[in-house]
């Protein structure tokens, strides 16, 4: 497991380009890189890879809530996480993905992007 911090690849779009617009994209993506990684247990690639995707974004939406709603930047992600840790995989996400049903949703999707990282 690789434990640094990769730059975005998006900058765009995703988690770093959907901060941006809120935030410090540098700060929020210095915070959640290594708290994502933290929590799923995977490598640098695949949390990058992971908030690069169309799932980052969503993902930064909800740090997005969380700052509307009075949270600090690094509560915020906190928060995230706890929410995207606390689902899970539902049988049609299973079908769709290959992520194993009742896997938390952060883990899961994180999970699938280090997969296809490792592909490459």
């Amino acid at each position: 497991m690789t434990n640094s911090t990769l730059p975005t690849r998006n900058e765009a779009w995703g988690f770093y380009g959907s901060t941006a617009g809120f935030t410090d994209a540098d700060a929020a993506w210095g915070i959640a890189c290594p708290a994502v990684a933290k929590t799923t247990g995977a490598t640098a690639e695949g949390v990058r890879d992971f908030l690069d995707s169309r799932h980052g974004r969503h993902f930064a939406d909800d740090v997005y809530n969380g700052i509307h709603a009075g949270l600090a930047l690094e509560a915020a992600i906190d928060a995230a996480i706890t929410r995207w840790m606390g689902w899970t995989i539902s049988r049609n996400t299973a079908r769709e993905t290959g992520i194993p049903k009742g896997l938390p949703y952060l883990t899961g999707f994180v999970g699938l992007y280090e997969m296809m990282a490792d592909a490459e």
